[in-house]
């Protein structure tokens, strides 16, 4: 009895000596190690029905696992070992097998490849999870190596390409007359598709194929069409409400032709005698092709004749400093106007798709010359256009 009080007692000495200080008094009233262990455990853990509730939580999470994409399989492994040791930890059984086989059907596309030899060759109830980690992350290395080969390969084609055009030429010519030497002789890749080679031997086999552009070498999130399709026809706006102007110097400076600006954020005129209406009291600072600033007089409506009748550009901002009048393209655009360039040609349509305008490109600029109404400006307030 005495010996068994004295390992007692040393056990919970121990217990106190490994706590931290803000710890301890949640267990100095414990007059033995087992009364110490199990204020820990209800504690810690929680009664038999907060650690059912735990575990069935770590459950779900255990089930909802899913590498994604750009994850390693360094950091999903460890996502995966932590949820099961939690599991563990509150009493569950799990074996190593169902870890295996959530492992498998968790992972990226890029690893469907190695999955398929891992289920069809390895008895999956003696393969452990070290090991299945480790073949992932050889097949990881491998993917990793073969895109940056192919990444490499592509800056120094275009690079002889652009200094040796002839050479470059002659060695796409001799691969491709392979390919064509071999095409029809196989059933077609089940990677890539084509028939001019085995699956085996497919180069892009490994390789991460894109969801957009269904190109191999590259995911969705660095696909390069993807963020070409994104790419906005308009500039931001400066955060002090300047608009940018794009200056044309080149082109004949005259009063009464504008320009079709694709780099200028609004509509602008250096004339006040093209206004039907204008507001003096809104200045606007406009920041110019060489950085100065200039600021607006005012803003206001401008009246123009066209083949199809009269219209009103709304929005036009008077800037007295301007050496030309520029028609916004982000402007128009925004107000349902399209524009189609073809050729050497700019056509400007409305909303209702009808052709209003067609401009011939002048030394590199899209420049219109408009007839002036003289209408009223209760007229123009009847039935304003927005451009």
């Amino acid at each position: 009895m005495k010996e068994w009080q004295k390992k007692d007692a040393d056990a919970l000495a121990k217990i106190h000596l490994a706590v931290s200080d803000s710890i301890f008094p949640r267990i100095m009233n414990s007059t033995s190690a087992k009364e110490a262990w199990d204020t820990f455990q209800d504690e810690f853990k929680g009664t038999v029905k907060i650690r059912a509730i735990k575990l069935q939580t770590l459950r779900r999470d255990f089930e909802n696992l899913r590498m994604t994409e750009g994850e390693t399989i360094k950091d999903f492994s460890s996502r995966a070992i932590e949820v099961v040791n939690q599991m563990k930890s509150y009493g569950g059984n799990i074996t190593n097998q169902r870890v295996i086989e959530k492992f498998l059907i968790s992972l990226t596309e890029k690893f469907d490849s190695v999955v398929n030899i891992i289920e069809e060759t390895r008895n999956l109830s003696e393969l452990s999870v070290t090991e299945l980690v480790g073949s992932l992350q050889a097949h990881e290395q491998r993917i990793s190596r073969r895109t940056e080969v192919s990444i490499e390969g592509a800056f120094q084609s275009k690079h002889k390409n652009k200094f040796q055009p002839k050479g470059g030429k002659s060695q796409r010519r001799q691969g491709n007359s392979k390919e064509g030497e071999n095409k029809g002789k196989f059933p077609p890749c089940g990677i890539c598709q084509k028939s001019s080679h085995q699956e085996k031997d497919c180069w892009q086999k490994g390789k991460p194929r894109c969801k957009n552009c269904k190109k191999f070498g590259h995911t969705d999130q660095t696909c390069r069409l993807k963020q070409q399709q994104q790419a906005g026809v308009s500039e931001t706006q400066e955060a002090e409400n300047q608009i940018f102007y794009a200056c044309h110097s080149a082109t004949a400076k005259k009063d009464d032709v504008w320009l079709i600006d694709s780099g200028c954020t609004n509509h602008m005129a250096k004339n006040p005698t093209f206004f039907t209406q204008i507001d003096t009291t809104i200045k606007v600072p406009i920041q110019m092709g060489d950085g100065g600033l200039v600021q607006s007089e005012g803003k206001g409506t401008v009246a123009i004749q066209t083949k199809k009748g009269t219209r009103f550009i709304n929005d036009v901002l008077y800037v007295p400093d301007l050496s030309q009048n520029l028609l916004s393209v982000p402007q128009m655009i925004t107000n349902n106007y399209s524009l189609l360039f073809e050729g050497s040609t700019c056509a400007i349509f409305d909303a209702q798709k009808k052709e209003i305008a067609r401009v011939n490109m002048q030394n590199k600029t899209f420049p219109i010359k408009w007839n002036y109404t003289t209408e009223s400006l209760l007229v123009s307030q009847d039935g304003v256009d927005s451009s």
